[in-house]
């Protein structure tokens, strides 16, 4: 069996993302809500189709600023459920949209998303996402494993003998922290 490691090279979407994105401990809000987004948006489709759509995911949700998408109305529902460069489904949108509005809340209590995830710091994988399916919409154990595993907080993003993970090694993910 292939691993993603082993697939990306040198493929012109998954190569870039798994050399310089996937696994690496992120600690920007805003970087850690774009994964999220995207790893929701994934959910019945392919990764490649989301690699290919990013820049347009990117521009329809404002760069993924948190305020900015947060303060997103019906208008705004109805221009990204028409806009064919995205996944229009209103699921998926509402989600987005609900989310950046409870990341809002933890940044008030915690004074950041990153913070909060780190204050929850070491889970298992089962109840990281008792507690994704607490407090966001649309984050199964699929999308949850994922968006923890490819922003640092579970193992499992590159084999051991992938030259990228000893990369993210000496950044000392939260998942190699006791």
């Amino acid at each position: 069996m292939t691993t993603y490691c082993e697939a990306s090279i040198d493929h012109p979407y998954h190569g870039p993302y798994h050399d310089m994105e996937y696994g690496f401990p992120l600690t920007d809000d805003n970087l850690l809500f774009e994964r999220l987004v995207l790893e929701i948006n994934q959910a019945g489709l392919s990764w490649l189709i989301i690699l290919k759509k990013k820049d347009a995911f990117q521009k329809a949700f404002r760069g993924f600023d948190i305020t900015k998408v947060a303060r997103f109305n019906e208008k705004d529902r109805t221009r990204l459920l028409g806009d064919a460069s995205i996944i229009r489904n209103r699921l998926k949108i509402d989600a987005t949209i609900s989310n950046a509005k409870t990341i809002l809340s933890l940044q008030k209590e915690y004074g950041s998303f990153h913070t909060w995830l780190q204050h929850h710091h070491p889970l298992t994988k089962e109840d990281w996402v008792a507690l994704f399916k607490r407090t966001f919409r649309f984050t199964g154990g699929e999308i949850t494993g994922e968006f923890l595993m490819s922003t640092g907080y579970l193992p499992g993003a590159h084999h051991a003998g992938c030259p990228i993970y000893k990369i993210i090694e000496k950044l000392n993910p939260p998942w190699l922290k006791p």
